[in-house]
């Protein structure tokens, strides 16, 4: 699977705008979790890239000892003092990749939004070594897909990152939006049968989100290669995409689909 490494950076400089504007994950996805790992409480968990700790208070408050692994020294920071409270919460910072880890310790390893950023020959072993005989790994993320209600919306923002976002990324064309479905969570899926997992299965779960024109741009400054725009273009770029906004009905709706994969350790 293709990793987006070099813009890992981005996430820890908005720290706080992330915890602020990124969502969580619906209940029904936890309980698939659970229900698939045969415990309502897996006593040792891994988190890979706990980012603000969006998936991570479901764990803790089931009474899990959770370690999370985070790249972001800020983030590790917010993650100390928000859950704090809880006595088997720990953070180590530094890349999944890198951080030594106790082999055959963890009942669950999980990861929200953050493994495609892992390469995959070098994070499923790791995984496989780090896992009990029968521990569970987790993979969930949320793919929104912009307004597919309001069309004239959507034309205009796609004239706007034309003008903007792939004049300055221009070894990127622009791609219709295709959604995210079935053939591309099994897909995910099967990528740790390559490394001995077992078991494997998947879910798809759909919400939506609406925002005002200012929250919508303060959105997409929390996505890595939105952030690590130039000043000049980024700036202006969400200023048009708020007009644009204001002049198509004044709210902008994300449909979300998040995807889970389950596999487990022989």
């Amino acid at each position: 699977m293709q990793t987006m490494n070099g813009l890992e950076w981005t996430f820890d400089t908005i720290a706080e705008k992330y915890g602020k504007f990124r969502p969580g994950y619906p209940e029904e996805l936890y309980k698939a979790i659970f229900e698939y790992a045969g415990t309502d409480k897996p006593e040792s968990a891994l988190e890979v890239g706990i980012g603000s700790g969006q998936a991570t208070l479901p764990f803790l408050r089931a009474g899990s000892r959770v370690t999370a692994v985070e790249y972001g020294e800020n983030f590790s920071n917010i993650c100390r003092e928000k859950f704090g409270e809880y006595p088997g919460f720990s953070v180590i910072t530094g890349k999944f990749e890198d951080v030594p880890l106790p082999e055959n310790a963890f009942d669950l390893a999980y990861s929200a939004t953050a493994f495609h950023w892992v390469p995959e020959e070098v994070g499923y072993p790791k995984l496989s070594g780090i896992l009990k005989s029968g521990g569970v790994f987790a993979r969930f993320a949320n793919r929104p897909f912009r307004d597919k209600g309001n069309p004239a919306l959507s034309d205009a923002l796609e004239r706007l990152y034309s003008e903007y976002y792939y004049r300055h990324y221009s070894d990127r064309k622009p791609k219709p939006q295709t959604g995210f479905g079935e053939e591309q969570a099994e897909a995910i899926a099967r990528i740790p049968e390559k490394y001995g997992f077992t078991d494997i299965r998947h879910f798809l779960f759909h919400r939506t989100r609406t925002f005002g024109p200012r929250e919508y741009a303060e959105l997409l400054d929390t996505y890595s290669d939105h952030i690590a725009l130039p000043d000049e273009i980024r700036l202006p770029f969400y200023e048009k995409i708020t007009e644009a906004i204001e002049q198509h009905g004044g709210t902008f709706t994300v449909y979300d689909t998040i995807d889970l994969e389950l596999a487990r350790k022989p």
